[in-house]
């Protein structure tokens, strides 16, 4: 998901600038890579992305839970088991992104988006439900979610090349993912009103007004 975000790093969109960061493939300083990342850049909003194999479709997640359970090892070699992410938290947060709108907004351009329920149990969750967890309670409040995006054309040619049957053939233009988040943060940031602050974002991270 990280070239996707990196396009937009330097743009302006809705009066917001963008900055991106990548997050560690690892659950193991993730809690405070998080939040490094949020103090440094002082988000306005917060939108991370993350790479959802064979799925077809982009997915704006609705809620993170407090629980890693992972059927792979992440990049430390590490596998979580039956873990809460943050020890006596809340079982669950909902992203705070105006989702039905951006839903509506993606449709209207022909981006084929759905919403879903669930962000599985690994990193990608960790680092949903973190964020909201860290933003929690911030006033005034920042605006945070989690966007799936499927494989990249080239990805899936590499998945063929090798003959690998194993991975569900589905993929995306990367301009049309670039496209995705950009109106992502541009719905997010009209609809959430308020004084704008300078904006970043994040490959596999979070984006803010801050972007």
């Amino acid at each position: 998901s990280a070239p996707g975000a990196r396009a937009l790093v330097g743009a302006t969109i809705a009066g917001v600038s963008g900055v991106g960061r990548a997050l560690p493939g690892s659950l193991a300083g993730l809690a405070r890579r998080i939040d490094r990342l949020l103090a440094e850049t002082a988000p306005a909003l917060v939108i991370a992305t993350g790479l959802a194999p064979g799925e077809p479709v982009i997915r704006l997640e609705r809620i993170g839970v407090n629980l890693a359970d992972f059927d792979l090892p992440d990049n430390r070699d590490r596998r979580a088991r039956d873990r809460p992410l943050v020890p006596g938290g809340p079982d669950a947060l909902f992203a705070t992104l105006p989702l039905r709108a951006i839903e509506r907004r993606l449709l209207a351009r022909g981006i084929p988006v759905r919403l879903s329920e669930t962000a599985g149990l690994y990193l990608c969750n960790a680092t949903l439900y973190g964020l909201l967890a860290a933003l929690r309670g911030r006033r005034p409040s920042v605006p945070c979610g989690f966007i799936h995006l499927p494989c990249l054309p080239n990805q899936v040619a590499d998945v063929l090349r090798r003959d690998d049957k194993r991975v569900p053939v589905a993929s995306m233009d990367l301009a049309v993912m670039t496209e995705t988040v950009e109106i992502a943060v541009a719905t997010t940031a009209r609809l959430s009103g308020g004084k704008r602050r300078p904006a970043r974002r994040a490959p596999r991270s979070g984006t803010g007004r801050s972007a």
